[in-house]
Formats: C-alpha cells, sequence, structure tokens
C-alpha cells in the first residue's frame, strides 16, 4: 500500500485544470485521480498508471500535464 498524498500545490494545479473549459480529457482524468489523492489513501488504477506513463513519456503533452501524471504515478500501487 501507497501512503503518499497529494501536495497542496500540485492539489492546486489539478483543481484549476479541472476548471478549465480548455483543459484536455486527459488532463482532466489525471486531475480528478490527484484530487481523490488529497487527503486519502486511495491508489492510482491500473488504467490511470497506463495513462500517467504514456503522458510522462510523450511530447504532445504540458508540462502542467505531466506534474499531474507524475503525482497519479508516485500514488500508484508498488507492487504492480
Amino acid at each position: 500500500m501507497n501512503k503518499k498524498k497529494t501536495s497542496k500545490n500540485v492539489a492546486s494545479l489539478a483543481a484549476k485544470t479541472l476548471k478549465n473549459q480548455n483543459a484536455s480529457n486527459t488532463a482532466k482524468k489525471l486531475a480528478g485521480s490527484v484530487l481523490s489523492q488529497t487527503k486519502s489513501t486511495n491508489q492510482t488504477g491500473v488504467k490511470l498508471e497506463s495513462l500517467a506513463s504514456t503522458v510522462m513519456t510523450s511530447k504532445k503533452y504540458s508540462n502542467e500535464t505531466k506534474t499531474l501524471a507524475g503525482s497519479v504515478l508516485s500514488q500508484s500501487n508498488k507492487k504492480r
């Protein structure tokens, strides 16, 4: 079990992303996951781990989206 929680800065970025009408669906999915892990021990699911991994290795995503992806990955199940 991973006990990491989302930092205030990343949680703020996630909230802004969800409110941004121009944010991509990918960014919003990651932002939702980040916020769900803010004050809980929720862990990232397999599908979001895969999405976050794709974002991290792609050149088409912004630094903000990659920050969200990094947070999602850092809170994944280390045994997978």
